[in-house]
């Protein structure tokens, strides 16, 4: 009797579950000294959880799944209602009885849109990945962020060198392509937890500031300005640590993707005026969602860029991370509205 041959199809996320607590605020106040909330609002945070409700939100037509660890309390149950109102498989999202649900405070300062985060690493801390049962998903892709934010993942491993790189293998060794995401931290760990997942990673979707600290290459010059040149060097020198299919760097002004057999892409991000932007906490994890969107439908390469960029420019709109991205035909729709900026390597860097 002949076995029915499966094809793999959708995404499986996994990694940070958080509950976002949002507080837009008049300015970041000096210690000791007061700052105003205005409003306060509730949102997804974490890669999975960010990246899983975008994709739902632009319309995919693929399966959704979930992976993490979540605690037995309100925070939980609020994910789990969340996922499977937006059809997000949540049988490989697993409840810890003695961990709380992790969440973020988020303070977003009105008028630019910067935030500070005041973080709780709760139950993803302890999150191993060790139950996740890749040949009972039937995806075809396995996501897994934030790096650096995974207490027990970013631990040392003898043969792989962390746990996240183990994780990593062990998806590929069961036929699905792998993709990273890296939380923007302010330390020297980069090369130690980072780095040791690149050889197990398909897709590497990271921004400016991540790209810079594993690499070495500063991608900004004194004036702030990115340099064209060390972004192609950043990029180039992740795929040698082991990227095996593409390298994507993202930041304000657009985004950089470089290809195994060395195609380079460039994407500039739509020029929005200040009085649209409530918030950049999603526009990261917007984007990785665009871009995962496309590589998933095979469309080329300089598409799924700008699905990324209009996805962000949609997500800038909402102080949370999730509640300003729309379907992709009206995310796509703000490039005719605002325009992207000009092309990246030619106009606007050295």
């Amino acid at each position: 009797m002949k076995t029915k041959k499966t094809t793999r199809r959708g995404i499986l996320a996994g990694g940070n579950w958080i509950i976002d607590q949002v507080k837009l605020i008049n300015v970041f106040p000096h210690p000791e000294t007061l700052s105003n909330i205005s409003s306060e609002s509730r949102g997804t945070g974490g890669a999975p959880y960010n990246v899983l409700i975008n994709l739902a939100k632009l319309g995919a037509k693929f399966p959704l799944s979930a992976a993490g660890l979540v605690g037995a309390d309100e925070l939980g149950k609020e994910i789990v209602r969340h996922c499977r109102s937006h059809k997000i498989d949540t049988k490989q999202l697993t409840v810890s009885k003695d961990a709380a649900t992790s969440y973020t405070d988020v303070m977003t300062e009105i008028d630019s849109g910067r935030r500070t985060f005041f973080h709780f690493r709760g139950a993803n801390a302890e999150w191993t990945g060790k139950k996740l049962d890749f040949d009972r998903s039937k995806a075809r892709f396995f996501h897994l962020g934030y790096l650096l934010l995974l207490d027990a993942m970013d631990q040392p491993d003898k043969r792989y060198g962390t746990n996240a790189a183990a994780l990593l293998a062990r998806a590929q060794r069961a036929g699905l392509k792998t993709s990273v995401d890296v939380v923007s931290e302010d330390s020297d760990r980069f090369s130690e937890v980072v780095t040791p997942a690149l050889r197990y990673t398909d897709y590497c979707i990271l921004n400016e500031v991540e790209a810079s600290k594993t690499t070495g290459f500063k991608v900004r010059g004194s004036d702030d300005e990115l340099d064209a040149v060390a972004i192609k060097h950043a990029a180039g020198e992740l795929l040698q640590a082991g990227i095996r299919e593409t390298v994507v760097i993202h930041f304000p002004e657009g985004a950089f993707a470089r290809t195994k057999d060395g195609v380079d892409v460039w994407q500039s991000s739509l020029k929005l005026p200040a009085k649209y932007i409530k918030g950049s906490a999603g526009a990261g994890d917007a984007f990785c969602a665009g871009v995962l969107m496309g590589i998933h439908e095979g469309w080329d390469l300089q598409k799924s860029l700008f699905t990324g960029v209009c996805s962000a420019a949609a997500s800038l709109a909402d102080p949370t991370c999730t509640g300003g991205v729309v379907s992709l035909e009206e995310c796509q729709a703000l490039a005719k509205k605002y325009r992207p900026r000009p092309r990246l390597d030619k106009t606007y860097y050295r």
